[in-house]
């Protein structure tokens, strides 16, 4: 990994010294907000289910587990459009959650996980720069940095306690060790990863796919090899837990909030409800198969543009979803804040920053201005639109910058 900012002796010891200081403050803050503000839904749920399993060897998938969990989040079992279960992930996904779930207080085990995440969308933004080669100016990196924490879809992540943060990490480090030909760390990252298996299903597609036209098979074998490992390691634990988390999946049905683009525009235009149904999954998946068949033995910049589409039509092409999973779209906004701030010099600084302010401010405002209240506040379905919509425009605008350089080398 390139380092960017060199420290002497001296200063490296003054900034361990404030790195423990601000983690001390960090935790201290967190449990205050943790005891204060009940919640933390999305942390919740894996850790009753955890702590379920651990302390009492109930499985995390059952319907009695289901109502413990109604129980702390409403006082009651769940009515009417209240979700009745949420946090339903596979089973190995709590080698993560462990540890949390060991503690029997919630709060303090809230206020650790909330740091965790803190910590990793930090790491995730530092690992972002150095994946497209990004070096900012110092006050820019400073912008970053204040904005990568506490822009609307990570401080509502961070509140939730939501663990897409750290697959947005192991996503982040994944690419990064296929930059590096770090295969092994690569393919074991990606299949951990899949304990949100829906969001990154395309991206690992495209991923392997582009192995295969690389004769990269390393990383083919270690992804394989890691899933099975991680399956085999749940059923060692409970032997049907593939079942028992498909028929619970089964039987919770998603919320009645529109979870794909096509529910979301259907709502606008309910006359051609069908046809955005069909239209749109056609429309994206041709092009994302495209620009898959484009990339398949491209270089690694072409790959990693290919990478960030994916995890961007990955929200729009009918997946269900959700506007607060927009986080794990932080590496392709990163990429196109990169290039425009290389292509434009000296005055790209000032398109990346004022960009950074109008997302910043743009999104929350949009978000507190659309609040619909209904038994709990939900976010406006326009959510859906705006910061994929920013991001496809964004990676096309720089698309020809990325494409152009492999087009002159073989010219040459």
């Amino acid at each position: 990994m390139t380092t960017y900012y060199k420290l002497s002796p001296h200063n490296w010891l003054i900034l361990i010294v404030l790195v423990f200081t601000a983690l001390a403050g960090l935790f201290w803050a967190n449990y205050q907000f943790a005891d204060q503000n009940p919640g933390g839904v999305d942390f919740l749920s894996p850790w009753m289910r955890g702590r379920s399993f651990l302390m009492e060897g109930l499985s995390p998938y059952s319907e009695h587990v289901d109502l413990r969990i109604q129980d702390a989040a409403y006082g009651r079992p769940a009515q009417g459009e209240e979700p009745k279960a949420w946090g339903i992930y596979p089973l190995y996904s709590f080698l993560l959650f462990a540890p949390f779930s060991a503690l029997s207080n919630y709060t303090l085990a809230r206020a650790l996980w909330m740091m965790l995440l803190e910590i990793s969308l930090i790491a995730t933004a530092l690992l972002a720069l150095s994946l497209v080669e990004w070096r900012p100016r110092k006050w820019l990196l400073a912008a970053y940095l204040i904005f990568a924490p506490l822009w609307h879809y990570a401080l509502r992540a961070v509140v939730d306690g939501d663990v897409l943060i750290i697959v947005t990490l192991l996503l982040t480090v994944a690419l990064l060790a296929l930059k590096h030909n770090q295969d092994r760390v690569a393919g074991f990252l990606l299949a951990f990863s899949t304990i949100t298996p829906k969001l990154v299903l395309l991206l690992i597609l495209f991923v392997l796919l582009w192995s295969l036209y690389q004769r990269r098979w390393k990383l083919i074998k270690w992804f394989l090899g890691s899933l099975a490992a991680l399956i085999a390691l749940g059923i060692f634990f409970i032997p049907n837990w593939i079942w028992q988390n498909l028929w619970q999946i089964l039987r919770n049905p998603s919320p009645a909030a529109p979870r794909t683009l096509a529910a979301v525009m259907g709502g606008w235009w309910p006359g051609i409800v069908p046809q955005l149904r069909w239209g749109i999954p056609i429309l994206l998946g041709s092009i994302l198969l495209w620009e898959w068949w484009l990339a398949r033995d491209k270089n690694f910049i072409h790959f990693l543009w290919t990478a960030s589409l994916t995890l961007v039509i990955t929200q729009w092409i009918g997946i269900p979803t959700d506007p607060g999973n927009f986080i794990y779209l932080f590496p392709a906004l990163t990429l196109i804040l990169a290039n425009w701030d290389k292509r434009w010099q000296p005055h790209g600084i000032w398109v990346v920053l004022a960009t950074l302010l109008l997302l910043f401010a743009g999104l929350w405002l949009q978000f507190i201005f659309t609040l619909e209240q209904t038994y709990q506040p939900v976010q406006h379905p326009s959510m859906f639109l705006t910061l994929p919509a920013f991001l496809l425009l964004g990676l096309y605008w720089i698309k020809w910058w990325i494409v152009r350089p492999a087009r002159l080398a073989l010219e040459g």
